[in-house]
């Protein structure tokens, strides 16, 4: 019987009531209980390591279909990594491109409507007051977003402890920004003591999200350690996903002979798509107004 059919510990096979489960760590081994696994004593723990850093690694660098930021709830067109150049909306938390927003703005010129959210045409906040209620309701609903945003008002404040805690509940909720703001609390030992072990954990964790600035930083990280031939894979994908940090610097190393020729030609292509995939009409028509009122 193979191995993976039965209890690594006590022998006992898959039938009727018994269901197995794969070793927490490694995909080896399934026991039938915890005892087992606690008491099972055959399997080498360095392997079992081992395989859980395989596996790790296997997560860590395949390439995210999309950043961490996603589509623009209307337009469905990736949101752009300048985040100068989308809004997140309080009352429903939804983050909506320029592009959607400014086309609002035309529709209710046009038909002289109140002012309202793009996405759930709740009436936009006319206070602060207003916004802040409003974000304290999605807080309440355990909103990921929210929270985070939350956090990030903390954080300019220079309140790092409450900070922390509102970014480890929206990361705890999946929030991929939010673990990229904790390795940043965990590397400045702000409102939490200074811990690389954690702070290299939040960042793989954002950067298995699609995250392309801690992708960037992982990047960074192995470097120093290094680890050339890990960081040059880590910029790829960054750099696949429309980061600009990381095409220069794959770049340089192709000056270096690090980086393979075919490789680089690779990466610039998936870099230009991912770009010209946050492109239209109506983001352009959008810098433009924008630009045209920062000028006068």
């Amino acid at each position: 019987m193979n191995q993976t059919e039965c209890c690594a510990s006590c022998g006992i096979a898959e039938v009727d009531d018994i269901k197995l489960k794969e070793c927490t760590s490694c995909d080896l081994v399934r026991y039938c209980s915890d005892a087992c696994q606690r008491e099972h004593k055959s399997q080498p723990a360095e392997t079992c390591k081992n395989r859980a850093a395989e596996l790790r690694d296997e997560l860590l660098f395949k390439q995210p279909e999309s950043t961490h930021l996603g589509d623009c709830p209307i337009c469905c067109l990736p949101l752009q990594q300048d985040r100068k150049k989308s809004v997140m909306h309080s009352c429903c938390s939804k983050l909506i491109c320029d592009g959607c927003t400014h086309a609002n703005l035309l529709r209710e010129e046009e038909r002289r409507l109140k002012h309202s959210c793009p996405f759930c045409r709740q009436s936009a906040p006319s206070t602060m007051d207003e916004a802040d209620k409003q974000t304290m309701k999605r807080i309440k609903a355990n909103d990921p977003v929210a929270l985070h945003q939350e956090g990030l008002v903390q954080d300019e404040k220079g309140e790092y402890g409450s900070a922390f805690k509102y970014y480890t509940r929206a990361a705890e909720l999946g929030h991929v920004e939010a673990h990229h703001h904790l390795s940043l609390l965990y590397h400045n030992g702000q409102g939490v003591e200074e811990d690389r072990g954690q702070k290299k954990h939040h960042l793989e964790e954002a950067a298995i999200g699609g995250h392309p600035n801690a992708r960037y930083n992982l990047g960074v990280v192995e470097l120093y350690r290094g680890n050339i031939e890990r960081a040059v894979k880590h910029w790829i994908i960054s750099a696949s996903l429309g980061d600009d940090q990381s095409i220069k610097l794959l770049m340089e190393y192709f000056k270096e002979g690090i980086v393979d020729k075919d490789e680089l030609a690779a990466t610039l292509r998936a870099h230009q798509a991912a770009a010209d995939a946050t492109k239209s009409p109506q983001r352009e028509a959008a810098e433009e107004y924008y630009r045209n009122r920062r000028c006068r």
